[in-house]
Protein backbone atom coordinates (compact mmCIF):
# COMPACT_ATOMS: atom_id res chain seq x y z
CA UNK A 1 0.00 0.00 0.00
CA UNK A 2 2.95 2.33 -0.60
CA UNK A 3 4.76 3.39 -3.78
CA UNK A 4 8.33 4.40 -2.95
CA UNK A 5 8.97 5.78 -6.44
CA UNK A 6 5.95 8.12 -6.29
CA UNK A 7 6.87 9.22 -2.76
CA UNK A 8 10.51 9.88 -3.67
CA UNK A 9 9.67 11.71 -6.88
CA UNK A 10 7.17 14.11 -5.29
CA UNK A 11 9.27 14.61 -2.15
CA UNK A 12 12.33 15.58 -4.19
CA UNK A 13 10.26 17.86 -6.41
CA UNK A 14 8.73 19.67 -3.43
CA UNK A 15 12.13 19.81 -1.69
CA UNK A 16 13.59 21.66 -4.68
CA UNK A 17 10.57 23.97 -5.07
CA UNK A 18 9.92 24.73 -1.38
CA UNK A 19 13.69 24.75 -0.68
CA UNK A 20 14.01 24.16 3.11
CA UNK A 21 17.67 25.35 3.26
CA UNK A 22 16.86 28.44 1.20
CA UNK A 23 13.89 29.41 3.37
CA UNK A 24 16.13 29.68 6.45
CA UNK A 25 17.58 33.18 5.83
CA UNK A 26 14.19 34.47 4.70
CA UNK A 27 12.53 33.08 7.83
CA UNK A 28 15.21 34.66 10.03
CA UNK A 29 14.85 38.00 8.24
CA UNK A 30 11.05 38.12 8.44
CA UNK A 31 10.89 37.07 12.10
CA UNK A 32 13.79 39.17 13.34
CA UNK A 33 13.09 41.18 16.50
CA UNK A 34 10.56 38.75 17.94
CA UNK A 35 11.06 36.62 21.08
CA UNK A 36 12.35 33.09 20.42
CA UNK A 37 9.08 31.59 21.65
CA UNK A 38 7.11 33.64 19.12
CA UNK A 39 9.51 32.72 16.33
CA UNK A 40 9.11 29.01 17.10
CA UNK A 41 5.34 29.41 17.05
CA UNK A 42 5.50 31.25 13.74
CA UNK A 43 7.58 28.43 12.23
CA UNK A 44 4.82 26.00 13.18
CA UNK A 45 2.07 28.35 11.96
CA UNK A 46 3.80 28.88 8.60
CA UNK A 47 4.05 25.12 8.04
CA UNK A 48 0.41 24.63 9.04
CA UNK A 49 -0.75 27.37 6.66
CA UNK A 50 1.35 25.95 3.83
CA UNK A 51 0.11 22.42 4.54
CA UNK A 52 -3.50 23.58 4.61
CA UNK A 53 -3.19 25.44 1.31
CA UNK A 54 -1.38 22.53 -0.36
CA UNK A 55 -3.99 20.05 0.92
CA UNK A 56 -6.92 22.15 -0.33
CA UNK A 57 -5.39 22.53 -3.78
CA UNK A 58 -4.40 18.88 -3.83
CA UNK A 59 -8.02 17.89 -3.27
CA UNK A 60 -9.85 20.66 -5.13
CA UNK A 61 -7.17 22.41 -7.21
CA UNK A 62 -8.65 22.06 -10.68
CA UNK A 63 -12.17 22.83 -9.49
CA UNK A 64 -11.00 26.01 -7.72
CA UNK A 65 -8.98 27.31 -10.67
CA UNK A 66 -11.74 26.46 -13.18
CA UNK A 67 -14.41 28.08 -11.01
CA UNK A 68 -12.37 31.29 -10.72
CA UNK A 69 -11.36 31.09 -14.40
CA UNK A 70 -7.71 31.37 -13.34
CA UNK A 71 -4.93 29.66 -15.26
CA UNK A 72 -1.81 28.19 -13.68
CA UNK A 73 0.47 30.78 -15.38
CA UNK A 74 -1.70 33.59 -13.97
CA UNK A 75 -1.29 32.06 -10.52
CA UNK A 76 2.49 31.98 -10.99
CA UNK A 77 2.66 35.61 -12.12
CA UNK A 78 0.49 36.84 -9.25
CA UNK A 79 2.58 34.93 -6.72
CA UNK A 80 5.76 36.33 -8.25
CA UNK A 81 4.51 39.92 -8.00
CA UNK A 82 3.56 39.41 -4.35
CA UNK A 83 6.99 37.96 -3.56
CA UNK A 84 8.68 40.86 -5.37
CA UNK A 85 6.89 43.41 -3.17
CA UNK A 86 8.02 41.55 -0.05
CA UNK A 87 11.59 41.31 -1.39
CA UNK A 88 11.70 45.07 -1.95
CA UNK A 89 10.65 45.61 1.68
CA UNK A 90 13.50 43.39 2.85
CA UNK A 91 16.02 45.17 0.62
CA UNK A 92 14.97 48.66 1.71
CA UNK A 93 14.86 47.78 5.40
CA UNK A 94 11.14 48.40 5.90
CA UNK A 95 10.87 45.18 7.90
CA UNK A 96 13.00 46.88 10.58
CA UNK A 97 10.08 49.10 11.54
CA UNK A 98 8.38 48.17 14.85
CA UNK A 99 4.97 47.73 13.26
CA UNK A 100 6.34 45.24 10.77
CA UNK A 101 8.41 43.21 13.22
CA UNK A 102 5.94 43.02 16.08
CA UNK A 103 2.38 43.40 14.85
CA UNK A 104 2.32 41.56 11.53
CA UNK A 105 2.06 37.78 11.49
CA UNK A 106 4.41 36.93 8.63
CA UNK A 107 3.78 33.23 9.29
CA UNK A 108 0.58 33.56 7.26
CA UNK A 109 1.81 35.84 4.45
CA UNK A 110 4.43 35.64 3.02
CA UNK A 111 5.91 32.58 4.79
CA UNK A 112 2.94 30.22 4.66
CA UNK A 113 1.86 31.49 1.28
CA UNK A 114 3.29 32.21 -1.26
CA UNK A 115 6.84 31.37 -0.07
CA UNK A 116 6.17 27.80 1.05
CA UNK A 117 2.84 27.07 -0.63
CA UNK A 118 3.69 28.88 -3.84
CA UNK A 119 2.37 28.29 -7.35
CA UNK A 120 5.15 25.81 -8.11
CA UNK A 121 4.34 23.60 -5.12
CA UNK A 122 0.60 23.91 -5.71
CA UNK A 123 0.87 22.92 -9.38
CA UNK A 124 3.19 19.99 -8.55
CA UNK A 125 0.74 18.64 -5.98
CA UNK A 126 -2.27 19.07 -8.27
CA UNK A 127 -0.52 17.10 -11.00
CA UNK A 128 0.75 14.41 -8.59
CA UNK A 129 -2.72 13.83 -7.13
CA UNK A 130 -4.17 13.69 -10.62
CA UNK A 131 -1.66 11.07 -11.79
CA UNK A 132 -2.03 8.89 -8.66
CA UNK A 133 -4.48 6.30 -9.93
CA UNK A 134 -4.16 3.69 -7.19
CA UNK A 135 -4.64 3.76 -3.43
CA UNK A 136 -0.91 3.07 -2.94
CA UNK A 137 -0.01 6.05 -5.14
CA UNK A 138 -2.43 8.33 -3.29
CA UNK A 139 -0.99 7.26 0.07
CA UNK A 140 2.52 7.90 -1.25
CA UNK A 141 1.60 11.35 -2.57
CA UNK A 142 0.08 12.51 0.69
CA UNK A 143 2.92 10.94 2.69
CA UNK A 144 5.41 12.96 0.64
CA UNK A 145 3.42 16.13 1.29
CA UNK A 146 3.42 15.50 5.05
CA UNK A 147 7.12 14.58 5.04
CA UNK A 148 8.26 17.77 3.29
CA UNK A 149 6.26 19.90 5.73
CA UNK A 150 7.88 18.13 8.68
CA UNK A 151 11.29 18.87 7.15
CA UNK A 152 10.33 22.53 6.64
CA UNK A 153 9.24 22.86 10.26
CA UNK A 154 12.42 21.27 11.59
CA UNK A 155 14.62 23.53 9.45
CA UNK A 156 12.85 26.74 10.50
CA UNK A 157 12.48 25.64 14.12
CA UNK A 158 16.19 25.00 14.57
CA UNK A 159 17.36 27.86 12.36
CA UNK A 160 16.76 30.03 15.44
CA UNK A 161 20.06 28.70 16.80
CA UNK A 162 21.76 30.70 14.05
CA UNK A 163 20.57 33.97 15.62
CA UNK A 164 22.61 33.27 18.75
CA UNK A 165 25.73 33.09 16.62
CA UNK A 166 25.27 35.94 14.11
CA UNK A 167 23.68 38.48 16.53
CA UNK A 168 21.75 41.60 15.41
CA UNK A 169 24.31 42.77 12.83
CA UNK A 170 24.24 39.39 11.18
CA UNK A 171 20.45 39.43 11.05
CA UNK A 172 20.54 42.74 9.14
CA UNK A 173 22.99 41.22 6.65
CA UNK A 174 20.85 38.09 6.32
CA UNK A 175 17.81 40.31 5.75
CA UNK A 176 19.44 42.07 2.80
CA UNK A 177 20.69 38.79 1.33
CA UNK A 178 17.24 37.27 1.75
CA UNK A 179 15.75 40.24 -0.08
CA UNK A 180 18.10 39.70 -3.01
CA UNK A 181 17.38 35.97 -3.20
CA UNK A 182 13.65 36.50 -2.83
CA UNK A 183 13.59 39.13 -5.58
CA UNK A 184 15.40 36.71 -7.91
CA UNK A 185 12.90 33.94 -7.05
CA UNK A 186 10.02 36.34 -7.69
CA UNK A 187 11.34 37.52 -11.06
CA UNK A 188 12.01 33.93 -12.16
CA UNK A 189 8.47 32.95 -11.17
CA UNK A 190 7.04 35.83 -13.20
CA UNK A 191 9.22 34.85 -16.19
CA UNK A 192 8.04 31.23 -15.95
CA UNK A 193 4.42 32.37 -15.86
CA UNK A 194 4.81 34.73 -18.83
CA UNK A 195 6.67 32.01 -20.77
CA UNK A 196 3.82 29.57 -20.23
CA UNK A 197 1.30 32.19 -21.37
CA UNK A 198 3.29 32.79 -24.57
CA UNK A 199 3.70 29.06 -25.24
CA UNK A 200 -0.02 28.48 -24.71
CA UNK A 201 -1.04 31.33 -27.02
Amino acid sequence: MFDVAVFGSLFLTLFVIMDPPGITPIFLALTAGRPAKVQKRMAFQAVCVAGGVIAVFGLLGHQILNYLHVSVPALMIAGGLLLLLIALDLLTGKTDEPKQTKDVNVALVPLGMPLLAGPGAIVSVILAVQKAGSVASQVSVWSAIVAIHVVLWLVMRYSLLIIRVIKDGGVVLVTRLAGMMLSAIAVQQIINGVTQVIQGA
